[in-house]
């Protein structure tokens, strides 16, 4: 039995294990990898009880450490969400498989022959917080990409990760893969987490998947490349061109469909001529739908609205809460996003293209959308299968994280005995 206290020691184990799967990994035939998938995803299913009745452990231990509203909702499992995961795991199983895809080839005049092909990264750690899911999501990914992946879900979420977890490597058992490729931090030591961010030489890159405290403390720490996921600061910018109805659907599915989701919208900018042809029903339906609206200036005169603080601007609420503000057009909706933006999500309702093509121009958000909800920042939904993550930086990988992005590449050059002069 592993000594589950000597932190250094079990972490460098899991550490040596992975690397030596990842090895493996690199070579391992699409249809093995295929065939570990679909393995997981039955064996999920099959084990969805067993999961359902872990996941409740975690809600007594989350009730009792008083986790957020928002966090209790990313914590619970039940047959609908298990389907969900396991609708996951086969979607990533059909996707091409991206290692060794030539991205690009050619010749030189020297007779050289150059191929940019795929390869994996290598070893991938992730640290999440209370989505059990991510567990499969995140295990799935990186085996479809060739990476050995090490798994640090939260403490809120043990139990059910644990049962996930297993599933997946009875999957990597039926089809003849090491079961070091997917492994779950057994601990719920914080101290696991700063023996990943200072593993260089053993994880290759780290994915955190979880609030702003969270991935301040990964940012801060690391010693080992960031796919960074800041805040979900989602905005939904409803131009003087955009359609009414459309706009009511948008907005409330944006804010309400599920709140404590990165893409969900935290503020509502409205046109000023768009408020003054329809007046506060965009603002009604939300005070209808119950969520609490920080409204600014004008806005604030429309009964039921609290008067928005400057902290609510810039701020992520993953709740029933949204700010809102009148905006003169579409440059001053782009100005007030480059300010309190987190180059997450952003959304424009209009009917006008030169608008909709001034704000996909201007912004630098990792997502762009027109008319569309924000809530659709989703990998699953980009149709990737699943996600590890929204990365928001502008390195590697960008938006939407899934099994091709998961991967790096090589150059291959062939020649026929060739020198050079």
């Amino acid at each position: 039995m592993k000594d589950l206290t000597d932190i250094p020691a079990l972490m460098a184990e899991i550490g040596s294990r992975a690397k030596a799967a990842a090895a493996e990994l690199a070579f391992a035939s699409a249809e093995r990898k295929h065939a570990a998938l679909v393995g997981a995803a039955h064996a999920v299913w099959e084990n969805r009880q067993a999961i359902i009745d872990a996941n409740a452990e975690d809600q007594v231990f989350g009730e009792a450490k008083g986790i957020s509203a928002a966090m209790m909702d990313r914590l619970i499992l039940d047959e609908r969400r298990v389907r969900a995961i396991v609708d996951g795991l086969r979607a990533v199983a059909e996707q091409a498989d991206p290692v060794g895809q030539v991205m690009a080839e050619w010749d030189r005049p020297s007779g050289l022959h150059i191929q940019r092909v795929r390869t994996p990264l290598g070893v991938v750690g992730v640290i999440y917080e209370s989505r059990p899911n991510v567990t499969a999501d995140a295990g799935a990914l990186c085996l479809k990409a060739g990476n050995a992946v090490i798994l640090r879900g939260g403490s809120e979420s043990f139990h059910s990760s644990t049962a996930i977890h297993a599933c997946l490597q009875t999957g990597l058992r039926q089809a003849g893969l090491p079961e070091d490729a997917i492994q779950l931090v057994p601990t719920r030591e914080r101290a696991a987490v700063s023996a990943m961010l200072t593993a260089t030489g053993v994880i290759d890159v780290i994915v955190p998947r979880g609030g702003k405290g969270l991935v301040g403390l990964v940012q801060a720490e690391a010693r080992v490349p960031v796919f960074a996921h800041l805040e979900g600061i989602c905005h939904v910018y409803v131009d003087r061109d955009a359609d009414l109805e459309m706009a009511r659907a948008v907005v409330l599915n944006a804010k309400t469909r599920r709140t404590g989701i990165c893409g969900a919208a935290e503020c509502l900018l409205i046109d000023w001529q768009f408020y003054t042809k329809h007046g506060a029903v965009l603002i009604e339906d939300l005070l209808k739908a119950g969520v609490e609206v920080r409204a600014e200036g004008e806005l604030a005169k429309v009964p039921g609205t609290v008067r928005a603080k400057a902290d609510d601007f810039g701020r992520e609420f993953l709740d029933m809460i949204i700010a809102t503000k009148l905006v003169d057009g579409v440059d001053e909706a782009i100005a007030h996003i480059r300010r309190y933006g987190s180059q997450h999500t952003e959304s424009i309702l209009t009917g006008n293209d030169a608008t909709a093509a001034r704000f996909f121009e201007r912004l630098d958000s990792a997502i762009l959308m027109r008319n569309a909800s924000t809530q659709f920042a989703d990998g699953a939904e980009f149709g990737m299968g699943a996600e590890i993550g929204i990365a928001t930086g502008k390195l590697h990988a960008r938006g939407p994280v899934g099994a091709e992005q998961l991967t790096s590449f090589k150059y291959l050059v062939t020649g026929n005995g060739t020198i050079r002069a």
